[in-house]
């Protein structure tokens, strides 16, 4: 099931990549569920992820309706985000290098050197719409490691400069099980 906030946004989304002309990135996308809807929508997305077996389920899913009549929006990217990032000096560290998007989504995934590169492929008057577990997270389950938990108000922090118009930081029960998960969330749009 996609995303909730996802789907608040999706008429923007709509919006924004009609008139920049440009896809959707959907970073980290693991199965693509949220990419996937993004699709059944009319969006063109790249799904993009480091795991070969995660882009072939979503090639798999692309097979079959509603994605399949418009399969033709989708692009697949394998792609290791993580692979020697901080070391700047050298392009290929940098995928999002000379990539531009009309916006990024990013859910459950954290990868903290990403966050310029992930502002700097947005074209101004784009949308980033990011959603991942912050420290509290470690008392419901995983993950547990800080590196993968942000701190509060660290989101709100990074896209400071940018028009915010949603934050959400908080607890909330998984849709799925139950299960109690805490979470932030941001939908901004870069300045133009």
């Amino acid at each position: 099931m996609h995303s909730k906030l996802l789907q608040d946004y999706i008429e923007k989304l709509q919006v924004i990549s009609k008139c920049k002309k440009k896809s959707i990135l959907d970073l980290a996308c693991g199965g693509g569920r949220n990419g996937l809807y993004l699709i059944e929508n009319k969006i063109p997305t790249v799904f993009a992820d480091a795991k070969p077996s995660a882009l072939e389920q979503v090639r798999q899913s692309l097979l079959v309706e509603p994605y399949l009549s418009n399969k033709a929006l989708a692009d697949l990217w394998l792609v290791d985000f993580e692979k020697n990032i901080l070391a700047n000096d050298n392009i290929d560290n940098q995928p999002l290098r000379n990539k531009l998007f009309a916006a990024i989504i990013v859910f459950r995934y954290l990868h903290r050197p990403l966050f310029e590169q992930i502002k700097q492929a947005i074209v101004p008057g784009g949308m980033v719409i990011y959603e991942t577990f912050t420290v509290d997270q470690a008392q419901f389950g995983r993950p547990k490691n800080p590196d993968f938990l942000l701190n509060h108000g660290e989101l709100t922090q990074i896209f400071s400069d940018w028009k915010i118009l949603h934050s959400f930081e908080g607890i909330v029960e998984n849709s799925n099980n139950g299960e109690k998960q805490a979470i932030a969330q941001i939908v901004a749009i870069k300045s133009e």
